[in-house]
């Protein structure tokens, strides 16, 4: 894993960065106050977005990454997921600590990555810095298969 400053991504990882933060306005979350947005990357240049989405019933919401990689999926159903990247804001800030996906987001991202058969990057975001995973494999060494 990679370690760097914002304003040290590549173009497109800046981009993909602040599609992210966007997303962040998307959330529903009335109960943590935790807004996480996703940004999905498809091989075909599309970004697709995904924003957490709770309930009072906590099982019913989704998070921001399944919600991104599913739009993605629907929309576009044949084509590779490239990279993820994600980020949060609490109580109006972007958050401090890099972001990191749940233990079912990543066993969706492994999925998908299993699905088309090429490695997904995730780039877990803070207000400062990002951590780059090259693949799913980085964060989740024993999926479920």
């Amino acid at each position: 894993m990679l370690t760097c400053k914002l304003d040290e991504l590549m173009a497109e990882d800046a981009l993909l960065a602040e599609e992210a933060q966007k997303a962040t306005l998307l959330s529903y979350a009335p109960y943590s106050n935790f807004h996480v947005g996703a940004a999905v990357l498809l091989e075909n240049g599309e970004i697709v977005r995904g924003a957490n989405q709770e309930n009072a019933s906590y099982p019913c919401g989704i998070c921001a990454e399944r919600s991104a990689l599913a739009t993605a999926q629907n929309l576009y159903p044949r084509v590779p997921v490239v990279a993820i990247a994600l980020t949060a804001e609490s109580k109006g800030e972007t958050v401090s600590q890099p972001v990191t996906p749940c233990g079912m987001c990543r066993q969706v991202i492994s999925e998908t990555q299993k699905r088309y058969k090429s490695g997904i990057r995730i780039l877990m975001l803070s207000k400062t810095e990002a951590i780059i995973a090259n693949s799913i494999e980085e964060l989740l060494p024993l999926a479920f298969i």
